[in-house]
């Protein structure tokens, strides 16, 4: 009976273990978990190498300077990385595992929409903060609480180009060329129409044409686009489709000017475009030519060590990881306790007022979204160039 009772105290001491490193492992003892829910894998390796450099660095330079202060308690950073495969279904089981599985304090990502509008749902669900680097459309955070964003809004950009183009090319007509089956470009391509129909009427898109994730021939939508005789064509495509598009354009002798969005800001585009994107335009949240202060040094030191310049998604990430810790800070205390602590850091990212990161200046809304400005970059000799700025 005796020894049975010390089998019974044991269990109950190897319990007790068990869930107080749980509970230390996300936000109490010395360690917090910060999940980070990217596309390694997929059709955009680009973007998760980007953001998952970006966050190493950040977090190898943080814990090499002593941690986190949170109350004056010293925490280190721990990585916990999950690959979505830049598919929603990756992105929502990758969530729920770094919450349910992992105990981490707070996810940062997914970066695409597709991908992050699902792990949104899970992090909410699972009141779980979540702060997604690069997504841009507005389902990520709408009626979420605890879902936040990095960059601005579809809603945002989409207008933003459409008065761009107006004023730089003295266009009255426009066409789109977008992929109908992803959310990112699906929801741009929407806010853009309804933006240049506001701006010369209704009809003045004159063509809107659309193909599905996967496909690489667009040359029956880019005849029936020459065919409209528009001023400008918008084709809100991720870096790897831009120069097919591109390149079969102008093959069918189309010279019209071809603007974007954010999604072009990945040095990738400028290696698969060549010049052949010269004199393009695009909307986005920061360009590394030209930067200074803080901008500049993570240029500097992201350069130096992975040998190539950063593009948005590595910047945005960066500002993730600096909100995160900005959370923390305003949250004060970290008891131990993990859903207290997990609230704890939600109303801390929702305290976020004039943060100064190095994509802009953001103070969060009411849903979650940073109000900042964007970039207009042209694409020159081979380079991303600030051109021009619009605010809200």
């Amino acid at each position: 009976m005796k020894q049975k009772r010390l089998y019974t105290l044991f269990a109950l001491v190897l319990v007790a273990s068990f869930v107080l490193a749980a509970c230390g492992g996300a936000g109490g003892g010395d360690t917090i978990k910060v999940g980070l829910n990217i596309e390694i894998t997929g059709d955009k390796p680009k973007v998760g190498e980007q953001s998952k450099y970006a966050a190493e660095m950040f977090v190898d330079e943080v814990n090499a300077a002593g941690g986190v202060d949170v109350g004056g308690t010293m925490y280190q950073i721990e990585l916990v990385v999950e690959d979505n495969n830049a598919t929603g279904e990756g992105a929502a089981a990758a969530a729920n595992k770094l919450i349910t599985q992992d105990n981490i304090l707070i996810m940062v990502g997914p970066n695409p929409s597709s991908a992050a509008v699902p792990a949104g749902e899970v992090a909410n669900n699972l009141e779980t903060p979540m702060i997604s680097p690069w997504s841009t459309n507005p389902n990520t955070t709408l009626d979420r609480p605890w879902v936040f964003r990095v960059p601005f809004l579809d809603p945002f950009q989409g207008p933003v180009v459409a008065n761009f183009a107006t004023k730089q090319f003295g266009a009255e007509t426009a066409c789109v060329l977008f992929d109908v089956a992803s959310d990112y470009p699906k929801g741009l391509a929407d806010n853009f129409k309804s933006a240049w129909e506001e701006l010369h009427g209704a009809g003045s898109v004159v063509a809107f044409e659309s193909f599905t994730t996967g496909d690489q021939d667009f040359s029956a939508q880019l005849t029936k686009i020459k065919g409209s005789e528009c001023d400008i064509l918008f084709t809100p495509q991720y870096y790897q489709e831009v120069p097919l598009i591109v390149s079969q354009a102008q093959d069918l002798g189309m010279d019209i000017p071809l603007v974007g969005s954010d999604s072009w800001g990945d040095p990738q585009l400028l290696e698969l475009c060549g010049a052949a994107c010269d004199g393009y335009y695009f909307s986005t949240h920061y360009v590394a030519s030209g930067a200074k202060g803080a901008t500049k040094d993570f240029i500097d030191k992201y350069n130096g060590k992975y040998a190539y310049v950063p593009g948005d998604v590595a910047a945005l990430t960066w500002d993730a990881m600096l909100l995160t810790v900005e959370a923390l800070k305003n949250c004060g205390e970290l008891t131990g306790d993990l859903a207290a602590d997990r609230a704890c850091v939600r109303d801390g990212l929702a305290a976020v007022k004039d943060y100064e990161g190095i994509t802009g200046k953001m103070t969060f809304n009411e849903q979650g979204d940073p109000v900042k400005c964007a970039v207009i970059v042209k694409i020159e000799n081979g380079e991303f160039t600030a051109f021009d700025s619009a605010c809200p």
